[in-house]
Formats: structure tokens, C-alpha cells, sequence
């Protein structure tokens, strides 16, 4: 059985809570404090934005990097797949930093990702930095992908869609409390679309309030579930600071 449980173990600890429960046009999500949401209905992981090779990318244009956010994305990858055993994955978009990253993915690291993928199906969405099919990889390659009530794609559409799942993004959002702003990764969720934070090991953040988030959601109903260092943390957007 494809991960029905898993959830249930990752609730708490010592009190602070791992996961969230949302629901996204009708469907059952629950958002990890890994980066990763699980779809408990249909066995479905979802990850957005690995930027896997990232500093290789760089490094070919004449601009160092530390060469270790391969190792560190897809070790994260690995212990999300190992939690949830999922019938499927979903990568969503922007799995390679630039389009030449998946044929020049060292060797060690293209077994890493073979053997993640090994038993069960994976679907490669198509992104803004990786637009072709990833090289010696098996998977789906697509644009769009529909799963349940809801809609798998890279890039938001404008305006307010329900049943969408994007990334591109890289949500964030920033919370005063007792006089320190903290700044961290988030899920962002009206109830109607969900925007999936960056998994990346060196990838950036968009705050909620920038305005290429601008008409996404209803923000009488936007929910941030920030990933902190040892919990997820849920903030209602009308209770932002700054």
C-alpha cells in the first residue's frame, strides 16, 4: 500500500506539527514541512522547483557556486519518497536549473534519481528552465497534468483558478512576532489554488506581497504554512506583518 498511513506519523513532534491539512478545490492535500505535498486519495508526491545542478549551471557561465545542491536536493528527495512511498511523483517544472542539465547530471547522481524512480510512475512537468523532456531519465513529460479536482502545471495562469497546483514562484512570506521578522519558504493556499514553495537546495523566495502574486487568490482566505526549522507554521495572510 502506496503511503496511506505515512501522515499520520508525522503529525507531531513534541508537539509541533510536521504537516497541515488543506483542502484544494474539494481534494485532500497535506503540505510537509519537507517541502512537499502528499495527496493521501491517490498516492500522489508533489515537489516543485529542484533546480537540480543549479551550481553547474552557473559554473558554465563563468560564476562559482558551491557544487553541492544536487547532493543536498535530491538526499532531501530521497527521504521524502522513502516516507510516503507514492505510486506517483510529480515534479513540477523547473526539476533542471537550465535545459542542458539533465544530459550533463554526473553519473552518480543520475542513478540516485533512477533508482527513486524505480517502482513506481513519475511525471516531469515542463518549466521555464528546463522546457525539454530530461535526458536518460525514464517518466511522463508534459505541460499540464490532471490528478483528482486538481490541475498540475508549472507557471500560474492570471488571475484566480481553481483547482491549480503551480510553482514557479517560490512563495515566501514574512511574520513579525515580538519584534524579529522572520522570512521563510511557504505553501501558499486560498482553498482554491495552492502555490508549492521552491525544493531546491539553493533556491530563492518570492514574498506573498510582491506583485507578480498580484490576483492569485481570494486574500480574505490565504493561508501561509511557513516551513521553519523544525515545524510547519500557519499564518493567515491578513495577519501578515510588513
Amino acid at each position: 500500500m502506496h503511503g496511506t498511513n505515512a501522515a499520520l506519523t508525522l503529525e507531531t513532534q513534541a508537539g509541533a506539527p510536521l504537516t497541515v491539512d488543506v483542502t484544494v478545490n474539494g481534494t485532500a492535500v497535506i503540505c510537509d514541512r519537507a517541502g512537499v505535498a502528499w495527496l493521501p486519495g491517490s498516492g500522489v508526491l508533489v515537489v516543485s522547483d529542484l533546480h537540480l545542478e543549479k551550481g553547474a549551471a552557473y559554473a558554465r557561465r563563468g560564476m562559482m557556486l558551491p557544487p553541492y545542491d544536487t547532493a543536498m536536493t535530491l538526499a532531501r528527495l530521497a527521504a521524502a519518497i522513502a516516507r510516503y512511498n507514492p505510486r506517483l511523483v510529480v515534479s513540477l517544472g523547473d526539476s533542471f536549473h537550465d535545459r542542458k542539465g539533465s544530459a550533463h547530471l554526473p553519473e552518480c547522481y543520475r542513478e540516485q534519481l533512477q533508482a527513486l524512480q524505480h517502482g513506481r510512475a513519475w511525471t516531469w512537468i515542463e518549466g521555464n528552465h528546463d522546457p525539454d523532456r530530461p535526458v536518460g531519465l525514464e517518466g511522463d513529460f508534459c505541460s499540464e497534468l490532471k490528478v483528482e479536482t486538481l490541475n498540475f502545471r508549472h507557471e500560474p495562469k492570471p488571475g484566480m483558478t481553481d483547482g491549480e497546483i503551480a510553482g514557479h514562484l517560490h512563495p515566501a512570506a514574512r511574520v513579525v512576532r515580538r519584534g524579529k521578522g522572520v522570512r521563510r519558504p511557504c505553501f501558499a493556499s486560498d482553498g482554491k489554488r495552492l502555490l508549492m514553495p521552491a525544493f531546491g537546495a539553493t533556491t530563492g523566495g518570492l514574498e506573498l506581497r510582491h506583485p507578480a502574486m498580484r490576483g492569485l487568490f481570494d486574500r480574505s482566505r490565504l493561508m501561509a504554512h511557513l516551513i521553519g526549522k523544525e515545524r510547519i507554521y500557519s499564518v493567515a495572510f491578513s495577519r501578515m506583518n510588513g
